[in-house]
């Protein structure tokens, strides 16, 4: 299997659109033989943060913030699917990644921002450039803005049209990248201990 990457989504809205690009982007890593998986805040619904993981007694805290935690920790890169809320980021996800800090350490992270607009979510793909690299994460430059969103991926997450073969194209740019820091980052953890 290749590298662990765990792909992040955090709409909480009944009708998410977002979602097909999530699930878009675990489909084409696991095309080309990376071991993707899907990390729905929603789903996961940690409470508002209180106390982050690190913050518990060792055993204390709840168990589905230790098996993330473990998760994330596993995790050879990340890959954030994020829509704009008002020009900002979307609440739920960034409530998901503030419970979390060292477990961030040492990986690289991509940035897939989408909206229904034509922006593509822009704005929140630059605030959480910002935020992952302030968690320890090394964010790469390949991005993908994806905008309109309802005429570049069907219901099921398949690209539509001419906008959905541009997606697919610029995924692939995207899912080198990745993989080589990935990679990178890989080999240097094992030949030298992280400075902290």
């Amino acid at each position: 299997m290749g590298n662990r990457i765990l792909v992040f989504y955090g709409s909480y809205r009944a009708d998410r659109k977002g979602i097909r690009l999530a699930d878009f982007a675990v489909r084409k890593l696991r095309d080309r033989g990376e071991d993707a998986a899907l990390i729905d805040a929603k789903a996961i619904g940690l409470p508002m943060l209180d106390r982050m993981l690190k913050e518990y007694a060792s055993g204390t805290a709840p168990v589905t913030m230790q098996r993330l935690g473990a998760e994330i920790r596993e995790a050879d890169a990340f890959l954030f699917v994020v829509g704009e809320y008002n020009w900002g980021v979307q609440p739920g996800l960034k409530n998901l990644t503030d419970h979390f800090l060292e477990e961030w350490f040492w990986r690289p992270a991509a940035i897939a921002s989408y909206s229904a607009g034509r922006l593509a979510g822009t704005r929140s793909s630059y605030a959480w450039h910002n935020t992952l690299s302030e968690m320890g994460m090394a964010v790469i430059s390949s991005t993908l803005a994806v905008g309109p969103i309802g005429q570049t991926l069907d219901e099921a997450g398949e690209p539509i049209g001419e906008p959905g073969a541009a997606l697919d194209r610029a995924f692939a740019r995207l899912a080198d990248d990745l993989a080589w820091w990935a990679e990178a980052a890989k080999t240097q953890r094992a030949r030298r201990a992280p400075p902290y």
